[in-house]
């Protein structure tokens, strides 16, 4: 039986965590990122990657902390999700499938107001 060796391609090379975590765009205008990447003290870099829409997604007993920082500003689409095994996640993917598609323009109707 022959020896099989995994070859995986090498990760970029990076100075700093900041440099990937500051533009974490998964696809296209879509950015991924902790609720510590819409902070108050992170507009100016939201504005620098023409960010117009944010999902916060967090739990009940957040809502006090984690809130909008900046609705004048954004659009906000904001789930209260239970981070635990047996939450039906899935009833929340049309609704943010759909505002997905709108921030992106992909789809443009505006009679979705979560």
């Amino acid at each position: 039986m022959e020896d099989v060796k995994l070859e995986f391609p090498s990760l970029p090379q990076c100075k700093d965590y900041a440099e990937v975590s500051a533009r974490p765009e998964v696809l296209p205008g879509l950015f991924l990122g902790p609720y510590s990447s819409a902070m108050k003290s992170k507009l100016p870099i939201l504005q620098k990657h023409g960010i117009t829409h944010i999902i916060c997604i967090r739990q009940n007993i957040e809502a006090n902390f984690i809130k909008p920082n900046f609705q004048q500003l954004f659009r906000y689409l904001v789930l209260d999700i239970a981070d635990n095994p047996v939450e039906n996640i899935i009833r929340f993917f049309p609704m943010v499938g759909i505002s997905i598609l709108i921030s992106l323009k992909i789809y443009d109707l505006d009679v979705f107001r979560f």
